[in-house]
C-alpha cells in the first residue's frame, strides 16, 4: 500500500483524476476495451468531473459501479444518476455503463445475470474505491447480512447485502474481484478515515473489509 499526501481536496481532485486517466490509457494499450469499477457518494465527484473532460478513447471503457443502493434510476439515492451526472459526461459520455441494478424488486431474482455481466468485465482494468469510517468498503460492511459470503476468496463477483440500519438493499462487487483489480486507488478524506485506515491494517476483514483490498492499494489522501 502506498500513501500519497495532497495538501487540499483540490489538488487531490486533479492529481488522482490524472492518475486514474494515465491508469486507463495504459490498460487500453493492446485491449479491445477495459473496465473502469468506481465508487458512488459524493467524495469522488470532483474528481469525475475533472476525468470525464480527459481525451481518451472513452467508448472503449466500460465502466460500473462498485456498489449500488436496489433503487430505480430516479431515485435520490441512485448511485446510477450520480454517476451519469458527473463522470459519463463531456467526453466521457461515450463510455459504455455496465449497471448492477434491474428493475425487479429484489436483487436476488436477477442475480445471475448481473453476475454474468460483471464477470464479463473481471479482472478490473481500474478500481477506484471509498472507505467509511466504519472501514467498510463497496457495500462490504461490518455486520452485513452476507459479508462472510463476499468476503471468501471463491466469492461470486457480485452479492446482495442488507445492513440494519441501511433503508436499501444493496448489491456489491465482493473481495476478491475487487482485491483482483490489476490498478487499484482508494479516496479518503480528513483525520478520522486516515486513522480508521492505520486501524484496518491490524484488524480481522470482518470488522474492517477494507482490508482485503490494501495490498498494492494505492491512497489518495487530504484533510
Amino acid at each position: 500500500m502506498n500513501i500519497i499526501e495532497y495538501p487540499d481536496r483540490d489538488l487531490l481532485a486533479m492529481g488522482l483524476a490524472n492518475a486514474l486517466a494515465g491508469a486507463l490509457k495504459n490498460a487500453l494499450i493492446g485491449r479491445d476495451h477495459v473496465s473502469f469499477a468506481v465508487p458512488g457518494g459524493t467524495s469522488p465527484g470532483p474528481v469525475f468531473d475533472t476525468l470525464s473532460a480527459v481525451d481518451l478513447d472513452w467508448g472503449r471503457v466500460h465502466v460500473m459501479l462498485t456498489d449500488e443502493r436496489w433503487v430505480p434510476e430516479t431515485h435520490e439515492r441512485s448511485n446510477t444518476a450520480l454517476i451519469k451526472r458527473r463522470l459519463l459526461t463531456d467526453r466521457a459520455s461515450e463510455a459504455v455503463y455496465v449497471p448492477l441494478y434491474r428493475d425487479v424488486p429484489e436483487p436476488d431474482e436477477v442475480l445471475d445475470g448481473v453476475q454474468s455481466s460483471v464477470d464479463a468485465e473481471t479482472p478490473i482494468s481500474v478500481l477506484l474505491l471509498g472507505m467509511g469510517a466504519d472501514m467498510h468498503t463497496a457495500s462490504l460492511f461490518p455486520g452485513g447480512d452476507r459479508l462472510q459470503d463476499a468476503l471468501r476468496g471463491d466469492a461470486p463477483s457480485v452479492l446482495p447485502m442488507r445492513v440494519d440500519g441501511q433503508p436499501d438493499v444493496r448489491i456489491s462487487l465482493t473481495a476478491p474481484v475487487l482485491h483482483s483489480a490489476l490498478d487499484k486507488h482508494l479516496l479518503i478524506f480528513g483525520a478520522d478515515k486516515r486513522e480508521a485506515l492505520e486501524k484496518a491494517q491490524s484488524l480481522p476483514p470482518e470488522e474492517a473489509p477494507i482490508s482485503t483490498v490494501l495490498s498494492g492499494m494505492t491512497v489518495h489522501w487530504a484533510e
